[in-house]
């Protein structure tokens, strides 16, 4: 199957997830579940939505693997691998707040080749196949010119765990009074995609998982942003660094510095 192939499955997918979150949310939606801690909540609508996600590819690629945020996982045979987000940005969704996305990359032996994140209460789905591009619906996404560090609007989140928290508070607190200002939206994946959209100058994050960045981070390097972890790593749940060239390389050394891959 051709990447443009796997490109209109998860286009159909994350276009089926998001209009089942977006119709669908009950007024009086509650948390089904925990994850990591009491304030990292799992609704009814995550499970609702990977199960229709993973239903769909189950049908229309039996031999795929699936590797899905609530528990979906299987090994396949074809060498391609769906990495799943069927809803980033829970808390939003929970709270009623906009910032939710539908995150699904398609892996071809371990590499994302195809990412897409939609947006719906946005009206945006962003996507991008492996050396051909970033895009939000029919538009060619290029990230911002890079801006001196002094300058950046720089993206973050903090994790659950109180210990993290506090650890990344630390970093926030050394970092903003050296940019232009931070963003905490709440959706690694969003996040991601301003970096690609233009929107933010830059993002970093500790402890995000594959299934947080892996599209996300397809649509950033091709609307061509630098992304990483420390410094000669790849992104990962130490760190994940996303930021054009030229910024990227401060942002990441000062990140190193404020020893933000750790807690």
């Amino acid at each position: 199957m051709s990447n443009s192939e796997l490109l209109a499955v998860a286009l159909e997918a994350a276009a089926r997830a998001g209009a089942l979150l977006k119709d669908g949310r009950p007024a009086d939606l509650g948390v089904a579940a925990t994850k990591s801690s009491s304030v990292d909540v799992v609704t009814e609508m995550d499970l609702a939505a990977e199960k229709l996600i993973t239903g769909f590819l189950a049908e229309r690629r039996p031999h795929d693997g699936l590797l899905g945020e609530e528990g979906a996982s299987s090994e396949g045979t074809s060498g391609v691998r769906w990495v799943v987000d069927p809803l980033d940005g829970t808390v939003n969704y929970l709270y009623g707040l906009p910032s939710w996305a539908v995150s699904i990359a398609a892996e071809l032996d371990g590499e994302a080749v195809v990412g897409v994140v939609a947006a719906p209460m946005r009206g945006e789905t962003y996507h991008a196949v492996l050396g051909e591009g970033a895009y939000c619906g029919g538009r060619r996404l290029r990230a911002r010119p890079a801006a001196p560090l002094a300058q950046a609007l720089v993206g973050t989140g903090f994790g659950y765990l109180t210990e993290r928290r506090a650890a990344q508070a630390e970093v926030v607190r050394a970092l903003l009074p050296e940019v232009r200002d931070i963003r905490r939206a709440g959706a690694a994946a969003i996040d991601l995609c301003d970096v690609a959209c233009g929107r933010l100058d830059g993002y970093y994050e500790r402890g995000l998982n594959p299934w947080d960045f892996a599209a996300g981070a397809l649509i950033a390097r091709e609307a061509g942003a630098l992304t990483g972890g420390r410094p000669g790593r790849p992104a990962s749940g130490e760190l994940t660094v996303a930021a054009a060239p030229g910024l990227f390389e401060p942002l990441q050394a000062r990140l190193e510095e404020l020893g933000a891959w750790h807690d």
